[in-house]
């Protein structure tokens, strides 16, 4: 038996806090093994990120492979679940993320995949962003299988979107719309098709108004749809932000939309098929058009906060069980026992330790970990 006791941290609340992991879940014993110290530092569910497209250098769409390669490093930002995103691309890119996903790598540790976010081809040409044009293909036309996939992106309003998201969601896939230039009318059919989600709200579809609520109208005004934000100063004004938590904090969900350029400097680097250049913390494609993001789930967390005044115990609920109840999960997440033992320890805004199923797999201070990284054995 495997066991690690987090003592002396406190939770979102402010409150002491202590955790016991064994066997690789969250446990109300206390059954004798290795002590993390967490002494001033705040105790919280791993942080769950259900659209990133690849960071540190590697896209998803490109190198499904490195899947593995970017789950390594995601503890360092407190990530311990996450959804590779594969946007439009020809079809044997999704196959080739769905084939990397049943490789899992001997020993493995990092942050874990789980299942793939695929955004597109089902896109509507004036919502597309960066999305190849030549790619885009009508629902009616799908090849998608359930396979390893976990949510994907459709713009509502297509030919055959309405079944394509019957099919989908009766497949245990969840449907989430965006990259859409639907009505409200069209985005509720969508909805009672299936659809529960709504890809980085406000984003790659058209703006609200008084007598066209579009989108956002439709989802900001439905309680069953839950809504994921990019909140990097860049893809939205703060107020924007501040608007949607005043509105529906329950159903927020931080997102990065990360792509190769995190973790990078400043440069030329590629989503898809697509050369885009990071600078200043934002990616643009050559016209212009954003095109993800360089944010990480962490500084997300703070931006949140920042930006609506939340206090972090109401704030982490965005970048953790929220996300993870929008996928059907209730083993991640959270730290009830009998969850996965997912933790990330905050020191302030830095991310001093994160835990997966058990395992430190990112230690700043080795001295607070009896025995030494990766104790829980």
């Amino acid at each position: 038996m495997s066991t690690i006791l987090i003592v002396g941290g406190v939770g979102p609340d402010g409150r002491p806090f202590d955790l016991s992991v064994v066997d690789g879940f969250t446990s109300a014993s206390r059954a004798p093994g290795p002590h993390f110290n967490a002494a001033g530092l705040t105790v919280v569910p791993g942080f769950v990120d259900i659209q990133t497209n690849g960071g540190w250098g590697h896209d998803f769409t490109e190198e499904p492979c490195s899947i593995w390669e970017v789950g390594d490093l995601l503890p360092s930002t407190g990530v311990t679940s996450f959804c590779p995103t594969i946007i439009t691309a020809p079809d044997d890119r999704v196959r080739a993320a769905q084939q990397a996903l049943r490789n899992r790598p001997a020993g493995y540790t990092g942050a874990e995949p789980i299942g793939l976010h695929v955004e597109g081809p089902h896109l509507s040409f004036p919502g597309r962003g960066t999305h190849s044009a030549d790619l885009l293909r009508s629902p009616s036309e799908s090849t998608l299988t359930s396979e390893s996939v976990v949510i994907t992106t459709i713009a509502p309003e297509l030919d055959g979107a309405r079944e394509l998201i019957e099919a989908m969601t009766n497949a245990g896939v969840h449907v989430s719309i965006g990259h859409s230039h639907a009505s409200a009318s069209e985005a509720n059919s969508g909805i009672e098709a299936g659809a529960r989600l709504a890809t980085h709200l406000f984003n790659a579809m058209p703006p609200i108004t008084g007598r066209e609520p579009g989108i956002i109208g439709a989802v900001l005004s439905d309680e069953r749809v839950r809504f994921s934000l990019i909140v990097d100063a860049v893809h939205l004004a703060p107020e924007v932000v501040r608007m949607a938590w005043q509105g529906r904090a329950d159903r927020l969900i931080l997102i990065t939309d990360a792509m190769a350029a995190t973790g990078m400097p400043d440069g030329r680097y590629e989503i898809g098929d697509v050369g885009v250049t990071s600078a200043r913390g934002a990616v643009r494609n050559d016209d212009g058009d954003l095109a993800g993001s360089v944010l990480t789930m962490d500084v997300a967390l703070k931006l949140l906060q920042e930006q609506t005044g939340a206090p972090l115990a109401l704030a982490i609920a965005a970048a953790t069980s929220t996300p993870a109840a929008a996928v059907g999960r209730t083993d991640i997440g959270v730290l009830s026992p009998g969850a996965r033992g997912d933790v990330a320890l905050l020191e302030g805004d830095t991310v001093a330790a994160t835990i997966v199923r058990g395992n430190v797999v990112h230690l700043l201070d080795p001295e607070r970990l009896e025995g030494g990284p990766g104790a829980a054995s």
